[in-house]
């Protein structure tokens, strides 16, 4: 069902007559990239990089706006606030507000293809399983047999309920019969200092929100959430050599307010297409293990429904309700 919701809201965008900009060139102002999480985070990190040379392209700047809370329903307020339906304001998310926040959330009464529209997925991007170095755990099956040891004893850290993050713990909670309790926060910019300062044992974090902690030795890789390992980081195993199938790898991208007009969805969507495919993005997003993508709104409306329905099997699975 949320597939031909999905597929059909597609199609809406492409045939249906929306306010032209022809009387005006677009952007005839700053556009605003509005991300639902603290800075630091893979979405931030995402936006950041491409707002900078898609700026360029547009001639105008594109600003980056984080409004946390609610795993999205903040954002989205937001976005219906800012200069509505005339393109200049678009929310740059990962899945967790379209596929779980719903689930979680009453005030998400939000529907993907009714009242927020896909506009590009820009890249994905895996996630990692961390551990503070006073677990004294250096490997994914020392994390596993540690956990099995002393269950109900250790701590995870997430950039929020409902979130990527927690759902990829969850998950993998279930397929392992594991008990490590969960601590929430608000965005990875919270979730990380955390770990790294041993107020929780383990964290699911975005390689760029750890990269200098691991550096350091401060925070140690374990496995990632992808369904194969990152050429980034080769030596780390993929949770799905352990659990078949497993991939909880994330995926970023734009998402429109209703009536956006035709002509800025084409414009952004096209322009980010051109934007990852630049060589210094490029070398930004791998040094990040971030893998760029620039797919239009159509095969981004087929993304967002795969991972709706694997999400909403992880939330089952997670005991999740709404609040």
């Amino acid at each position: 069902m949320l597939r031909r919701t999905i597929a059909t809201a597609t199609l809406a965008i492409c045939f249906t007559p929306l306010a032209s900009l022809a009387q005006q060139a677009y952007p005839s102002k700053p556009v605003k990239f509005i991300v639902p999480y603290a800075p630091g985070g893979l979405p931030d990190t995402v936006a950041r990089v491409v707002a900078k040379n898609l700026g360029e392209r547009l001639g105008q700047s594109v600003v980056v706006d984080n409004r946390p809370g609610g795993n999205g329903v903040v954002a989205y307020q937001t976005l219906l606030q800012s200069t509505p339906g005339d393109g200049h304001a678009f929310i740059v998310s990962d899945g967790s507000m379209l596929s779980i926040t719903p689930l979680i959330n009453k005030a998400a009464t939000y529907q993907v293809g009714k009242d927020i529209f896909p506009v590009s997925l820009i890249a994905r991007s895996p996630l990692f399983v961390v551990a503070h170095p006073k677990t004294g755990v250096s490997t994914f099956k020392e994390f596993v047999s540690l956990v099995k040891s002393k269950p109900d004893e250790f701590t995870y850290g997430s950039s929020g309920i409902g979130s990527t993050h927690h759902l990829t713990m969850e998950a993998l909670k279930v397929a392992l019969n594991l008990d490590v309790r969960h601590v929430p926060y608000r965005g990875s910019g919270q979730s990380t200092p955390a770990l790294v300062g041993g107020q929780v044992d383990f964290s699911i974090a975005a390689l760029p929100s750890v990269l200098g902690f691991i550096k350091s030795n401060q925070v140690r890789l374990l496995a990632s959430n992808a369904p194969a390992r990152s050429p980034q980081a080769p030596d780390v195993p993929a949770i799905a050599e352990t659990v078949p199938g497993f991939d909880f790898s994330v995926v970023v991208g734009v998402l429109a307010a209703p009536g956006t007009p035709r002509d800025a969805i084409d414009r952004i969507s096209k322009e980010i297409a051109e934007v990852v495919r630049m060589p210094e993005v490029i070398r930004t997003f791998e040094g990040a293990v971030i893998e760029p993508v620039g797919a239009g709104p159509a095969e981004y409306g087929r993304v967002i429904a795969r991972e709706n329905d694997l999400m909403a099997k992880a939330g089952k699975a997670a005991n999740l309700k709404s609040e």
